[in-house]
């Protein structure tokens, strides 16, 4: 691998300014060669002083690069200095507190082996050193990338010029730099690891280690699990084949609305399986740091090959499930047990107990769901509210959700179904509720977020946004209930308050999306970005613009499609699923700006891992 791509591939992405620019200097060298005169056709002097003008430009941009990473290493490196006397100090403290006498700090008896330590202040130790050391190795790396990176451009320009200059300045200038010569980070790794081993698990380095120590980074693949996920996709495509022709030419029941609502839902959550799997491995390639903004373990994570064979294997049951409710009758079981089954199947996947399976990545996604669910009454944190966000392209499975419980808890025959079942014809005041629920969510986290920040933009602004959305399923209902007192639709004041409310949220969530979520539309960004925003990550402009384009769209249609299909004036199911199918890619696309937005602000406060708090 060149060097190029090797630095590329492994700097930490928040300092990826603050890193020796060697694209550009390999460019400079390679620049200066081509325009370089002849030597055949001029004078020699002239070839030297072209060169010497090129050696004060060259080594001037070399000065200036080593000044900038002597400047952030020396910022760094006071700021971990500091972090670790603090953390000492912490230490110190709660061994203090941990026993009924005072002992001088970091003594023979461990934090563990206290019987009065509280577990709460031993974890937040442990996250502490954990994350204190991680952000060591992140500037040890960036510490020996750039003595490699001037190494090799020196060497290069050497080579290509005929020259020793770059030695020769390699060995004044970079060999005696604060960066290259400084031995703190060590110093300070080797303290952190006696530390954590001997105070915090009790003489057990191998523990110890195994909670400070970064893996190196993933690889994408390996042959064995993509021959695995080859496999299994394989599988999954024969098994649509065999649906969608079961579904068109054997099934011949009339309670297919049932069914239909009963396997939307676990079929959209297999979609947005696949598009996480995407969004994953898009932020992975332009080096859009997740793992921090989500707050993950960078030790234990899951990655996007994993996502992906979650959701071709879920996408298999599902399948299956619906293949055994069309051939029910011949292979002699209830057809609604299915999709009962399948239903369970899911749930006792997520809160299966047993370290297995994803364990790490089913409890972080049950933990979003509890903070999600209790809003109002817990500190909200960017995944909470992000997968808040994706309940709010959720809603059809919520929907789904209410015709789940109520047609199981009302039904005892599950072989057949009438077409005007209950569940379907009888109007529900449930159902409203069901698809308010996400809208509510964010807007208590909004508020919540108020409460503890004083700021009313944006999250009290933020919060009047997700109440009109609300309001859009209130007005709908009050518009479906009161339909019956006029002729037509048109004559009910009700419509023209819920259109009214429905444009205004449209309006107001697709500008929030572009200005606020995305950070887009910006009129004072440079020329070659054609105002969408100083810095993008992403290549091409066109998708930029894409997404600005569809996210209108989507807003619109899908406000207007949920309130419609519930007040009846929508029932082609064909139609419905294609725009929920829409939305949830509305959302994938939704994710790639929202988490480079986030990203970019990371880098401006070059903010590299998580925050460390100890109470």
């Amino acid at each position: 691998m060149k060097f190029a791509e090797h630095l590329s591939a492994h700097v930490t992405p928040e300092w990826k300014k603050q890193y020796l620019n060697y694209e550009v200097m390999k460019y400079m060298l390679y620049k200066a060669v081509e325009e370089s005169p002849s030597r055949e056709f001029v004078d020699p002097d002239l070839l030297n002083r072209y060169f010497f003008k090129f050696n004060e430009t060259f080594f001037a941009y070399c000065s200036t690069e080593l000044e900038k990473i002597n400047t952030f290493y020396a910022e760094k490196l006071t700021e971990a200095a500091r972090l670790f006397t603090n953390l000492r100090a912490k230490l110190c403290e709660a061994q203090q507190n941990g026993f009924r006498h005072k002992n001088n700090c970091f003594q023979s008896s461990a934090v563990l082996r206290s019987r009065h330590h509280p577990k709460q202040k031993l974890k937040e130790l442990r996250f502490a050193f954990s994350e204190f050391y991680l952000f060591l190795v992140y500037l040890q790396n960036y510490q020996q990338l750039n003595f490699t990176g001037f190494r090799k451009i020196l060497k290069k320009y050497d080579k290509i010029l005929h020259s020793d200059l770059g030695t020769r300045w390699r060995s004044d200038h970079v060999d005696i730099a604060h960066f290259c010569i400084n031995q703190d980070i060590e110093r300070m790794m080797h303290q952190a690891e006696n530390i954590v081993t001997q105070e915090i698990e009790g003489g057990d380095r191998q523990k110890a280690m195994s909670l400070l120590r970064v893996p190196q980074k993933k690889k994408n693949f390996t042959p064995w699990n993509t021959f695995r996920i080859g496999l299994l996709t394989g599988y999954l495509l024969v098994l649509l084949v065999a649906v969608v022709l079961s579904a068109a030419f054997y099934y011949q029941r009339n309670d297919w609305q049932v069914a239909f609502k009963l396997y939307r839902g676990p079929f959209l959550m297999v979609e947005f399986l696949f598009i996480w799997s995407i969004n994953l491995y898009a932020w992975r390639s332009y080096g859009v740091n997740h793992i921090l903004i989500f707050e993950l373990d960078p030790r234990n994570y899951i990655t996007a090959q994993h996502m992906l064979e979650l959701a071709v294997i879920f996408g298999i049951i599902w399948c299956i499930s619906v293949l055994g409710f069309i051939y029910s009758d011949l292979l002699k079981i209830p057809a609604f047990l299915n999709p009962l089954l399948l239903y369970i199947t899911i749930a006792v996947f997520i809160f299966n107990p047993t370290k297995c399976c994803y364990y790490k990545a089913r409890l972080w996604a049950v933990k979003i769901g509890f903070r999600v669910l209790f809003a109002p009454l817990l500190f909200v944190h960017f995944a909470d509210f992000w997968m808040a966000d994706q309940t709010n392209s959720m809603v059809p499975i919520f929907l789904d959700l209410q015709t789940f419980f109520c047609f199981y808890s009302k039904n005892s025959n599950l072989s057949y179904v009438d077409e005007d079942n209950i569940c379907l014809t009888q109007r529900s005041y449930i159902r409203p509720i069901f698809a308010m629920l996400p809208a509510w969510f964010r807007c208590a986290q909004c508020l919540r977020r108020f409460v503890d920040t004083k700021l009313v933009f944006p999250h009290l602004v933020n919060a009047v946004k997700y109440t009109t959305g609300i309001l859009v399923v209130v007005f709908s209902v009050a518009t479906s209930v009161t339909n019956e007192k006029y002729r037509k639709v048109t004559d009910n004041p009700w419509f023209y308050v819920w259109v009214s409310d429905a444009v205004i949220f449209s309006i107001y969530a697709y500008a929030w999306d572009v200005r606020q979520d995305f950070d887009l539309w910006d009129c004072k960004a440079q020329v070659n970005t054609k105002c969408l925003r100083d810095e993008l990550i992403y290549e091409s402009k066109a998708f930029y613009w894409f997404g600005i384009f569809e996210d209108l769209v989507m807003r619109f249609v899908t406000t207007f499609t949920i309130s419609l299909t519930e007040m009846g004036f929508i029932t082609n199911h064909f139609v419905i699923s294609i725009l929920n199918i829409l939305e949830v890619a509305r959302r994938c696309i939704w994710n790639y700006f929202r988490l480079e937005n986030e990203h970019l602000n990371n880098c401006k406060k070059q903010r590299a891992t998580r925050e460390i708090k100890l109470n």
